[in-house]
């Protein structure tokens, strides 16, 4: 891995959603007409819990492939609560809604106090072109503030240490999509074989969108023959195992916040699969994770989590990892800068 270059523009998060806006009839709660500029389909407000009534929705939050809304609700039982909407467009958009959904489910059901709770995914009623929804509890979040490094790494090694996969592999139940592009996460007995399935997806996404590179191309095929196999063979030698462990999958810094009431941690926008627990901190080296990629973060979980035998690997275990990362993320993001590293 490299320093990104001189005069490489950083990755920026975006100052608002790019997503359209989708072209519903706008629904009624308790036979009144939801206010906001956001119009909400029924087919969402039916999903809200029994006795809900729907004030507005609104745009709000910032997202590079989806349009988010916050919804503002009350019931006769209970204090005011906000849902957060999520909406995208055709094929890629089922694709991404319905992987997080599941994601975030899986996440909930593991480690329900380090995510929000997901309520639904579906599809709106429109039908040119078709347009999905994940809905789920808002939280009040900043995420302008470094996270506590050790509430952080608590919450991460609960979930990795107590998670399990259902049929004992690696892998996830569907391809969950990373940025706006799935991952190949189909389960597979050895971590060996998944990893390598993961890095020949992200090469043939990168062959397919930002069209052939001898050079990448080569350098990937000898990760899969040369490295991979000399770094990750290590793991399961002289009797050694690894657990297959639930990861949120891209936790980096525009994904995680502090609730502003509770001071709570929570993590979003997850693309969830069992993997070798090493896996979720290894985004952490590269560009976008500018705050997580500090050092005290690192050891905050390797204090907690420990390293896998042998130790001596750990480091170039995570190079290897975030290679991964950028290899998928170049995909997403049209090559730019991610192929400079």
């Amino acid at each position: 891995m490299s320093i990104t270059p001189e005069g490489v523009e950083q990755w920026q998060p975006p100052t608002e959603s790019l997503g359209r806006v989708p072209l519903v009839t706008r629904g009624t709660s308790c036979g009144k007409s939801v206010q906001g500029d956001f119009p909400l389909d029924q087919v969402v407000i039916d999903k809200l819990p029994l006795g809900t009534q729907v004030h507005s929705c609104n745009r709000h939050g910032a997202s590079k492939w989806t349009v988010t809304a916050k919804i503002e609700t009350t019931r006769a039982d209970a204090p005011p609560k906000s849902y957060f909407l999520k909406c995208a467009d055709g094929d890629q958009g089922k694709a991404m809604l319905k992987g997080e959904y599941n994601s975030m489910c899986a996440l909930y059901k593991a480690a329900p106090t380090f995510v929000p709770e997901p309520l639904a995914y579906g599809q709106l009623n429109v039908s040119t072109p078709d347009s999905y929804f994940f809905l789920c509890a808002f939280l009040d979040m900043d995420t302008t503030q470094p996270p506590n490094p050790e509430q952080l790494c608590k919450k991460l090694t609960t979930l990795h240490l107590s998670s399990a996969p259902p049929t004992g592999q690696f892998g996830f139940h569907i391809n969950t999509c990373q940025g706006n592009l799935p991952q190949q996460t189909a389960w597979q007995d050895t971590w060996k074989d998944f990893f390598i399935q993961l890095l020949a997806g992200a090469m043939n996404l990168n062959h397919s969108i930002n069209w052939p590179w001898k050079d990448l191309q080569e350098c990937t095929d000898r990760l899969i023959t040369h490295v991979v196999p000399a770094l990750l063979n290590p793991l399961t030698d002289n009797g050694r195992t690894i657990k297959p462990s639930l990861i949120h999958g891209d936790l980096w810094d525009g994904n995680i916040g502090t609730d502003t009431t509770t001071g709570e941690i929570y993590a979003f926008d997850a693309c969830a699969y069992y993997a070798h627990h090493e896996m979720e901190i290894a985004i952490w080296r590269g560009d976008p994770s500018k705050i997580l990629g500090r050092q005290e973060y690192t050891d905050a979980y390797v204090k907690i989590m420990g390293k896998s035998e042998p130790v001596e690997g750990f480091e170039d275990r995570g190079k290897l990892y975030c290679a991964y990362m950028n290899l998928h993320a170049s995909a997403c993001h049209g090559g730019d800068r991610f192929r400079e590293k």
